[in-house]
């Protein structure tokens, strides 16, 4: 099973690569399109609890973790503005999905249909769930393309990997400080869970970083 998620991950990494590559050919668009399905598609996977290398985490982890590659090619090859844009995107379609979700499991099920409780326990979030969520995602999202541009602009553009590495690593704990306290303080102890989850994103850091190069590389062949 370790094999089969590391597997995923590196195949998601790769098909982002592929679509950072489109987005030079078509246009930035297509990238914060594929940004903001991953979150819409974290924000479901993340209902399910999961354990990786021995570590509790939400399943969402194999794909939120690849957002933060795409930003960091929007900041890289398309500027700060287009990065953002992306982030705000990611957000937007979030609250869409929340509410969306929200109004099926209160909207009345046809007679027939035995799924509303299996429904509900799957889609269903609590309010401080999705108040978790959403403020780790704008403040490390947001924190990951400030750092990413500012790390550029010190270095003239040199050192791509640091600059990856330092917004990426730097955010992803941000982000997993928000939401595990947000969401589960008092509940349950948290420190493990934080401890767990940043190990597994630092996984997916390192793994990422050879594939920006990758669009880099492709860039010049465009």
């Amino acid at each position: 099973m370790l094999e089969m998620v590391i597997l995923w991950i590196i195949l998601t990494l790769a098909a982002s690569a592929a679509i950072a590559y489109l987005g030079e050919r078509y246009g930035p668009g297509i990238i914060v399109g594929t940004f903001a399905g991953l979150i819409v598609m974290a924000q479901i996977l993340a209902n399910k609890i999961v354990t990786f290398l021995g570590f509790t985490v939400p399943a969402a982890v194999i794909v939120y973790g690849t957002s933060f590659f795409l930003t960091d090619v929007l900041a890289e090859f398309h500027g700060k503005k287009k990065a953002k844009e992306a982030v705000w995107s990611g957000f937007l379609a979030s609250l869409v999905l929340i509410v969306a979700i929200q109004i099926a499991i209160v909207w009345e099920p046809a007679g027939f249909w035995k799924g509303q409780q299996a429904f509900e326990q799957t889609l269903g979030m609590t309010w401080r769930i999705v108040l978790a969520s959403l403020a780790a995602y704008v403040v490390s999202q947001n924190w990951d393309v400030s750092l990413f541009h500012y790390i550029k602009e010190k270095t003239n553009g040199k050192h791509l990997w640091l600059r990856n590495l330092s917004s990426t690593l730097s955010s992803q704990a941000i982000d997993t400080f928000i939401f595990i306290t947000i969401a589960y303080f008092g509940q349950m102890p948290i420190i493990p869970l934080i401890i767990g989850q940043y190990i597994v994103k630092l996984i997916i850091a390192a793994l990422d970083t050879p594939f920006i190069y990758v669009v880099k590389f492709a860039k010049r062949e465009v």
